[in-house]
């Protein structure tokens, strides 16, 4: 966890609002860290809805594998999420402290260990000593309360440099349902399915069946289209939780994700899905800009989306940026190395509005000290407009700087 907080950081921090259902606790552990607390206790009341979506790596952490074996059983009781150790590339060692680390949280709740779910985050390869949540656990267990959600999404960072929660109210039936959502990352970041850690709750009532469709669908323009240096991690995770305590007040028990009355609870759960993962953008390792990447006029969707994350993984378009220079020629390099169509001859390219280049070529009305000035703006926005088609996408990235090196270089120091 940083000293310094990202210049990007939001300007002000939400009240996030109680969720009936819902108690919350942290504590030190001393899984690595010291003077701080890194571990998270979420006790949610019995029948809560869960669903989850996952890392696509090849080299899971033990606490990823541990969820997507529990999920099927759509309900939860607890969540433990400790940082410093990510539990990840360590063996049966690491499958035996998932267990003792669910056996001691079932313990703590009173509940089964089918109905515990785990995240872990930090330095890879290290063994995770589970035993020091003996004792600890039962303890948060008790201490537990309603709200504090700040406090808990601090307890989770690793090198992020701020806590990051968003929340939303909105009307299902005649109930107003809660959203409140957290989320940890800065490195290691190219979502193939959430982000590093991220977890949701609300007191809607929802399947869990449901709650996975609408989780599945709302990832994928929100943390699937975030970046920060190209790398997927072993320990991808996000979590919702649905307490259905506002069944009590009017809200309608949903079954099916298509369900009409979802509507705008569909919208604010995406906004907080959105709100989060551009918060993860605006903490990258080192970041001193946050760069939005626009690609219209591709074939497909899907073909924007390959180009627009092929510029915003590029270390050369990332350096351009952090040196402020406006180098639409690694841009152009990006779009052509994606291997989707593109017709040099058609592309068009702007930063933060100015065009640059237009058919192919450099602008003819371009005026470097003008580029140069809007380049200076903490917020860059890019667009590409490819001329073959109707299919538009957006990602989030950051700039590349000293500092990530720097960050990256002494990780496990």
């Amino acid at each position: 966890m940083s000293s310094s907080v990202s210049p990007l950081a939001p300007k002000s921090v939400p009240d996030m609002p109680v969720i009936a259902g819902i108690r919350l606790a942290t504590a030190e552990a001393g899984i690595r860290y010291k003077n701080r607390t890194d571990v998270l206790l979420a006790v949610m009341d019995k029948g809560t809805a869960v669903a989850g979506v996952f890392t696509k790596s090849k080299c899971p952490s033990a606490p990823v594998e541990w969820c997507r074996a529990k999920l099927k059983g759509g309900k939860a009781r607890a969540l433990v999420v400790n940082s410093g150790n990510a539990n990840a590339f360590t063996g049966k060692t690491g499958r035996a402290s998932t267990a003792l680390t669910a056996k001691i949280a079932a313990k703590a709740v009173g509940c089964s260990e089918s109905e515990i779910f785990l995240a872990s985050t930090g330095v890879i390869g290290e063994p995770l000593d589970a035993t020091k949540f003996d004792g600890v656990l039962g303890r948060l267990a008790e201490a537990a309360e309603p709200g504090d959600y700040l406090n808990a999404a601090k307890a989770i960072m690793t090198t992020d440099t701020f806590p990051k929660v968003a929340t939303a109210t909105v009307k299902l039936g005649k109930a107003r349902v809660t959203i409140n959502g957290m989320a940890k990352g800065a490195g290691m970041i190219a979502p193939d399915m959430a982000t590093m850690l991220s977890f949701v709750f609300t007191d809607a009532p929802i399947a869990p069946a449901a709650l996975q469709a609408l989780l599945k669908a709302g990832v994928e323009d929100t943390f699937n289209a975030v970046t920060i240096d190209g790398d997927t991690s072993t320990s991808d995770t996000l979590l919702a939780f649905a307490t259905g305590a506002a069944a009590e007040h009017g809200a309608p028990k949903i079954s099916r994700a298509s369900d009409p009355r979802l509507k705008a609870f569909v919208k604010a759960f995406n906004q907080v899905l959105a709100n989060l993962s551009e918060q993860v953008a605006r903490d990258g390792e080192g970041a001193r800009k946050l760069v939005e990447i626009t690609v219209e006029g591709a074939k497909t969707k899907a073909s924007a989306r390959k180009i627009a994350m092929s510029i915003a993984n590029s270390p050369l378009v990332k350096t351009a940026i952090a040196g402020e220079d406006a180098n639409w020629g690694r841009v152009v390099m990006a779009v052509g190395k994606a291997g989707e169509p593109a017709d040099r001859d058609r592309l068009s390219i702007s930063f933060n509005g100015i065009r640059v280049a237009r058919s192919g070529a450099r602008d003819p009305d371009y005026d470097e000290a003008q580029v140069s000035e809007a380049m200076k703006a903490p917020e860059i926005a890019i667009k590409v407009s490819l001329g073959l088609g109707k299919g538009r996408d957006r990602v989030l990235t950051c700039d590349l700087t000293k500092e990530y090196v720097a960050i990256n270089g002494d990780y496990r120091s």
